[in-house]
């Protein structure tokens, strides 16, 4: 049944990660498909439905299709998450099945959806919810804005290059292997102290 679903009956069913797969701590983040504790190191960003309520909101201020609902999320977060298409299809289809949102006409091969009255009615039944989600998706662009600075990422990108360059050389032995270990262990350790 499509009318008076509260967000109770919204988030019903078996207890998933909001990301349709029902395992903690494996939602589709960041930049490739996890937050940046790694698989599993951080906690889930959405559960139940608050990642169709997301959606839908998004939706309802604009018509999108999936790419621009992952380009659209990812934005609000500076970058921090971004769900994953095997997670954002899925729910288009849900919600446009449960009535909320409607396909329109587009030019090309992708579906672009726009809101539906009764989705309008859904987000305005659930608004709290939805300020609040959108708060949490401006703290983590917070945060990724404090943690992902340029000088960063260029210091990133330069460590990478350089171990992956000295460490696929053919005179690589464990000894060496050790003082890489070693000096990675002492710049982890400095940065730690830092005030």
């Amino acid at each position: 049944m499509r009318f008076g679903m509260g967000y109770g009956a919204w988030t019903g069913g078996p207890r998933s990660d909001g990301e349709g797969r029902g395992r903690p701590g494996h939602e589709g983040h960041g930049r490739h498909g996890h937050g940046r504790g790694g698989p599993g190191g951080r906690r889930r960003l959405f559960d139940g439905g608050e990642l169709k309520l997301v959606m839908l909101k998004l939706i309802a201020d604009a018509p999108r299709h999936g790419y621009d609902l992952i380009r659209e999320i990812e934005g609000l977060t500076g970058g921090g998450y971004a769900p994953s298409p095997g997670v954002v299809y899925p729910t288009l289809s849900m919600l446009d099945e449960m009535g909320l949102i409607e396909e329109q006409q587009s030019e090309g091969a992708k579906k672009r959806f726009a809101a539906s009255d009764e989705g309008r009615a859904h987000l305005a039944e659930n608004a709290a919810v939805v300020d609040g989600l959108f708060a949490r998706l401006a703290a983590v662009g917070a945060e990724s804005e404090r943690t992902d600075a340029a000088p960063i990422r260029r210091a990133m990108g330069n460590l990478r290059q350089v171990l992956q360059h000295r460490l696929m050389r053919e005179d690589v032995n464990e000894d060496t292997l050790h003082e890489v270990a070693v000096l990675l262990d002492e710049a982890a350790q400095k940065i730690e102290r830092l005030k």
